[in-house]
This record gives C-alpha cells, sequence and structure tokens, in this order.
C-alpha cells in the first residue's frame, strides 16, 4: 500500500509503526456552530481510511479531537449571555449527532482540550525547560527561531514568512512569528490554573499534547484539511519534535478543499452549507458518494446537481443489491464466501448445473471471473493512496455486470449471493454499508400503510392505494409491486 504523504511529497510505502496496529490522528471541529460540509470531508477520509486498514487485517486506533476552548467559542457565549462551556457543549453534541447520521460509526477517541488541560501543561513545561518557549508575562510563546526546522512540512522559509508578519496588539511575543502556547486569563474569560497564572491553552498545542498522549511519538498517520498545513500543522510539528526530539508523525496526510459553485467554501464569504441541511434533504450515502467520487486529495466542486446525480448512482446500486437478494433467496444471508481474487473460480454445481438450471457452467464461471477481475481492480485503486474514486468505479462495473446477468437470467440463486457478499464486503471499505439494505429499518407505520395500500388494491380501491403510496413516498420510502406482494424501498 503506498499513501502520500505531504512532508515528502510522495507516495511511499506504508508500513506501520507496529506490525499489526494502525495509528492515526485527525484534527476535528472547533464547536462553535454546527459544522459544515467541508467539515465533514476530512470525517469522511479518516473513516474510509480507517475501514480499509482494518479491512486489511490490522487493528486500528483512530483519535479525532473535538476543540471545546476558543476564542469565537467564547465570543459566541458573549453575544448570547452564556458560558463558553454551555455553548462548547451544545455544539459538540449537534457534531456527534450530525456525524452519527452518516453511518460510518466513531472514532476510537475523541478528546476535549478541557479534558486534558494537564497534558497541555506538561508539554509546555518540556518546551520550557527545552528552551523553545518562553514566558511574556502571564502568556507563554514557542519561539519559533529556536527550532531549525520550522516551515519544513509548508515548505516556507522563516526568513520569507518573516516578511509581512506582525506583532498584534496586546501581545508581548519577541518575534512576530512566535505562537501563543497559553493565553493568561482575560477578564470574563475561562481559565484554569497553571504554573503561569490563571489561563487557557492555545489552539496549536491542544493537538500535539493530545495526539502523543494517545498514539505516542512518531505514530503512523497525521490528517486534516490542506488549510491546515499551515499554520497549525506546521506548529503542531515545532511543538512535538522541539519537546521529544525526535519524529512526530510518519505520513501527513490532507483533503482538498470543498468548493460550492467554483468558490471556495469560507465562513467570510457566507457561503456555508452545514451538514445538517444536506442530510436534511439527502441520503448520507449520495453525500459519502459525492465525497468518494473524487481523490481525497483533490479540490472538489460541490453542487445540488452533484448530489443529484450522486442520488441516481447510490438508487441504482441499492436497486442491484435487492435485485440480487431476490435472486439468491435464502442463500443471500446464508453464504459467506470465501472468495480470494485470483484464484480459480468454480461453477456452482459440482457436475458443472446449477439447482433451477438457470445458467450454464460457463456462464457462471465467466461473471465470477469479471468479479474476480473488478474486485482486484477495487484492492489495488485503494492501495494507491486510497483512490476511492476509481474503487467506487469498479463497484458500479459489479453493478452492471449483475443487472446485465439478472436481465439475461445468467444468475443462479448461488451465483447471486456470491456476488453480493462480495459487493458488500466492497460498500463497507467504502461506508455505503446502507446500500445493501443493513441499516435499512423500515418504520412501523410505512409498513402499516405498504399493507393497507395491499388490501386497497386487492380490494380495487385505486385511489386509496394511490393515496397512500403518496404518503408513504413523503416518508421516504417507495412501495415497489412485486410477482406476488410488494417491496418497501428507502428513497432518501
Amino acid at each position: 500500500m503506498r499513501l502520500y504523504d505531504s512532508m515528502s511529497q510522495e507516495k511511499r510505502e506504508f508500513v506501520p509503526r507496529d506490525p499489526d496496529h494502525v495509528t492515526m490522528y485527525f484534527c476535528g471541529p472547533t464547536v462553535y456552530n454546527l459544522v459544515h460540509i467541508g467539515n465533514a470531508r476530512p470525517f469522511v477520509v479518516s473513516m474510509v481510511a480507517k475501514r480499509y486498514f482494518e479491512s486489511l487485517g490490522y487493528r486500528v486506533t483512530l483519535v479525532e479531537n473535538i476543540t471545546d476552548i476558543d476564542d469565537r467559542i467564547i465570543l459566541k457565549a458573549i453575544d448570547q449571555g452564556r458560558t463558553a462551556a454551555e455553548v462548547a457543549a451544545e455544539f459538540a453534541q449537534a457534531y456527534r449527532e450530525d456525524t452519527d447520521r452518516l453511518g460510518l460509526g466513531r472514532p476510537d477517541v475523541e478528546p476535549l482540550a478541557t479534558e486534558h488541560i494537564s497534558d497541555i501543561i506538561g508539554l509546555i513545561t518540556e518546551l520550557l525547560e527545552r528552551g523553545h518557549a518562553y514566558q511574556a508575562g502571564s502568556d507563554v510563546y514557542f519561539d519559533v527561531d529556536s527550532f531549525e526546522e520550522y516551515g519544513k512540512l509548508s515548505k516556507q522559509q522563516v526568513t520569507e514568512m518573516r516578511h509581512g508578519a506582525r506583532v498584534a496588539m496586546g501581545e508581548d511575543k519577541h518575534a512576530p512569528l512566535d505562537f501563543a502556547l497559553w493565553k493568561g486569563a482575560k477578564p470574563g474569560e475561562p481559565a484554569w490554573d497553571s504554573p503561569w497564572g490563571p489561563g487557557r491553552p492555545g489552539w496549536h498545542i491542544e493537538c500535539s499534547a493530545m495526539s502523543l498522549k494517545y498514539l505516542g511519538q512518531g505514530f503512523d498517520i497525521h490528517g486534516g484539511g490542506r488549510d491546515l498545513i499551515f499554520p497549525h500543522h506546521e506548529n503542531e510539528i515545532a511543538q512535538a519534535e522541539g519537546a521529544r526530539e525526535s519524529q512526530f508523525v510518519r505520513f501527513w496526510m490532507h483533503n482538498g478543499m470543498l468548493n460550492l459553485s467554483q468558490e471556495k467554501m469560507s465562513k467570510s464569504l457566507g457561503n456555508i452549507l452545514t451538514l445538517r441541511e444536506v442530510l436534511d434533504q439527502h441520503r448520507p450515502e449520495a453525500l459519502i458518494t459525492v465525497f468518494l467520487g473524487s481523490h481525497y486529495r483533490s479540490p472538489m466542486e460541490f453542487s445540488e446537481e452533484v448530489l443529484r446525480e450522486a442520488e441516481q448512482q447510490v438508487d441504482r446500486l441499492r436497486n442491484v443489491f435487492l435485485e440480487l437478494a431476490d435472486r439468491a433467496g435464502s442463500a443471500a444471508s446464508a453464504r459467506v464466501s470465501a472468495f480470494q481474487p485470483g484464484a480459480e473460480v468454480r461453477p456452482a454445481g459440482a457436475d458443472g448445473t446449477t439447482p433451477e438450471g438457470v445458467t450454464a457452467a460457463g456462464s457462471t464461471a465467466s461473471i465470477l471471473q469479471k468479479v474476480a477481475t473488478r474486485q482486484e481492480a477495487f484492492a489495488d485503486a485503494m492501495a494507491d493512496d486510497l483512490n476511492t474514486a476509481a474503487a467506487l468505479a469498479e463497484l458500479f462495473g459489479i453493478a452492471r455486470e449483475a443487472n446485465a446477468a439478472l436481465a439475461a437470467g445468467e444468475l443462479d440463486a448461488d451465483t447471486a449471493a456470491q456476488m453480493r457478499a462480495e459487493m458488500v464486503k466492497m460498500v463497507h471499505v467504502l461506508g455505503l454499508d446502507a446500500v445493501a439494505g443493513g441499516n435499512d429499518h423500515v418504520p412501523d407505520e410505512v409498513a402499516a400503510m405498504a399493507e393497507e395500500r395491499q388490501q386497497c388494491r386487492a380490494r380495487r380501491d385505486f385511489a386509496r392505494a394511490d393515496e397512500l403510496r403518496t404518503t408513504i413516498a413523503q416518508c421516504g420510502y417507495e412501495v415497489r409491486d412485486v410477482p406476488g406482494g410488494y417491496k418497501i424501498v428507502r428513497t432518501r
């Protein structure tokens, strides 16, 4: 597996620090408002990376922090007449609820900055002792000139960065590039006791302290958006390597920024679209498909049109899973394939026939060989710097193969079950489990309306049946008539 490293600016073979354990840290949100879809992209990238490494047999520890103390949180609290803790708690909970709706699971550890003040103070103390930090009144700053490799991630020279840098009013630091590790308390602001007096941590120090606490020096992957390369990740490196004098992170993984209508999404431009708004209108699998459709390192264009196209793709994929399940019958749930890419593909029946005589052995072998070829291509794509766009194309390719075979009557129950089992593995890696039907629970009221509609059709009360179909559609489901009954399909 090769992974692009932002530090070396090249793809390198990924071998974890510990042979059977992958360690990852991704920067999470600052919780002063609802998270936007730009915040959702690194969350999706991190969770898909976790699923992929787990599919390879690794144990994975993924840490994603939540910044719950920050100038923006404090300003919002003052504006609303609340405490900073209340604002942070509200939006931290909203963040968890909104990202839960994606159906990707949660990071293994989600530390809050305010719960790690002692770890932050300990790291600042190490930096002071090693001469990389200094106290100025009740503040503590990192001395950028003391760290010779400053700028190695962003590829900037300190001499160039100094041009245009200024010391802000109220700061007592030695040089414009120096950054705050600890901020002395101001009236009305939350504060914690420290050796330098009451105050609160700077932004950059929390990620260094918490990643080192949970993953140790030299962990495998540190991720986040490209906008964090400088100054946040640059400062994280200076803090961690200045204190511990060894490599902080082995691979730096940065996702591209998200653009709305060819314009970078930003709060200053006022073109923010929240994750909650999107998920209130669209199925989470559609949004995930949009994210996966571009390589994680590439800038991504986001629009309503792109999202609608993804919904259509998701619906087609879901239909394939439904048709394969129908064709497989009980075999779909009973059979778990032991298929390995490159292995010899044998027909379902030992004598070259199938249980129902639907397809010849040659057709079965040909179909399964196509699945094997695409599955190998899927694995190659994911091993090439998590190329989800190419992997997704292979998944859709298998879906087309399945559709064609179903239409031609070439799939026996056992082969349909095997194809479905292999596709389930692929959608799980990509975080699209719901398209396989595993996460779709039909509400009781929808099921009751569908049954009433069936009874109405039986007594030829088509007006009422149509009315129920419309109501069911408004609930986000579709009733599809099939031989011998009906099926309920979730549409959003």
